[in-house]
């Protein structure tokens, strides 16, 4: 499917330059960039899942711009931090050229639109299929709205953009606070963030492998800097596609559960799955989650014992034990 908004505003006067790189900053694993020279495109995508989607099919997928660039396209996320962050650096990876700016309205493209007109001469916009795309000339009046990683409220490193960027989240709490004083030898957290869970059960007894698995690449750097440890490996990489050749003793996560702003348990029910794969025969998975969300019945199917070890009025910790070798 062709993208309407960038063909319309091809047609109403923005322009491909002749040669010279295309950044495309942001793109799903399956955006159409149907009007764009396939060869001279840079996809800009450090989510693990979108990166290979890209890579399929076709397009050079890179985790961080590399520049010069003689147009960008920048596809709005709805964080607003984030969102500031990637035109900054759109606009500084792209001197001389012209900025795209494309979102949908959930997406908040109209107070970019608002924010954007009050530094720069904007061209567009034209709305179509529930948002809008606008370009303007690439520009350093933007620089002040790049967001480097910093560290949060309770002194983590955090990025724009990243689950829970701000502060350590309740549930993710929650778990630490919950988990044993001993996990085994080797130990997965899955879906690990910015490193929290993870920086958190280091003391643990008798723990000798901790492998972090984070499909956000800007996360899992956070977490590179804020744990230093021989026995920590980090790993860039879907989580309920991820493999070890070792099994593992235990797994902790807090997974997502939202694709949009709607809420999707199928997230968190193919991160148990995953966990299921690796665990050993006498591991154990440990997961936090919003207390609405119907992960037992999944767990049942996966692991011969299984309960709420914890919890509050919005979340529940669940032990789940004795892996099902059946499935």
């Amino acid at each position: 499917m062709e993208n309407i908004r960038l063909s319309l505003a091809l047609e109403a006067g923005l322009t491909l330059p002749e040669d010279g790189a295309i950044a495309v900053f942001r793109p799903r694993g399956d955006t159409p960039l149907d009007p764009l020279p396939r060869d001279r495109v840079e996809a800009i995508q450090s989510f693990a899942p979108d990166h290979a989607m890209l890579t399929a099919r076709g397009y050079r997928a890179v985790t961080a711009e590399t520049g010069p660039y003689a147009l960008s396209i920048v596809c709005l996320p709805r964080a607003k931090d984030e969102a500031r962050d990637l035109i900054a650096r759109a606009m500084a990876a792209t001197s001389g050229g012209t900025v795209v700016i494309d979102g949908g309205k959930t997406d908040g493209i109209e107070s970019v639109l608002k924010d954007v007109r009050k530094r720069a001469d904007v061209h567009g916009p034209i709305s179509k299929a529930h948002g809008k795309i606008f370009w303007c000339a690439a520009s350093d009046a933007f620089a002040d709205w790049r967001k480097a990683p910093s560290k949060n409220a309770d002194g983590y490193l955090t990025a724009p953009g990243v689950f829970s960027a701000d502060k350590v989240d309740r549930a993710s709490q929650l778990l630490v606070n919950t988990l044993p004083k001993k996990l085994g030898r080797r130990v997965t957290d899955l879906g690990a963030g910015w490193g929290y869970i993870s920086a958190n059960i280091l003391d643990r007894e008798g723990l000798e492998s901790l492998h972090l698995v984070e499909a956000e690449a800007t996360a899992l750097d956070c977490a590179r800097e804020t744990i230093k440890d021989d026995r920590v490996r980090f790993h860039w990489a879907d989580a309920t596609r991820w493999h070890h050749p070792e099994n593992m003793d235990a797994v902790v996560m807090n997974p997502p559960f939202h694709t949009s702003r709607d809420a999707d348990p199928a997230i968190g029910q193919a991160f148990i799955r995953a966990a299921h794969g690796m665990l050993a025969q006498n591991g154990k998975l440990w997961v936090v989650a919003n207390r609405h969300l119907p992960y037992e019945s999944t767990l049942g199917e996966f692991f011969a014992e299984v309960s709420e070890i914890a919890g509050d009025r919005s979340f529940k910790v669940l032990e789940a034990v004795r892996p099902r070798r059946s499935r």
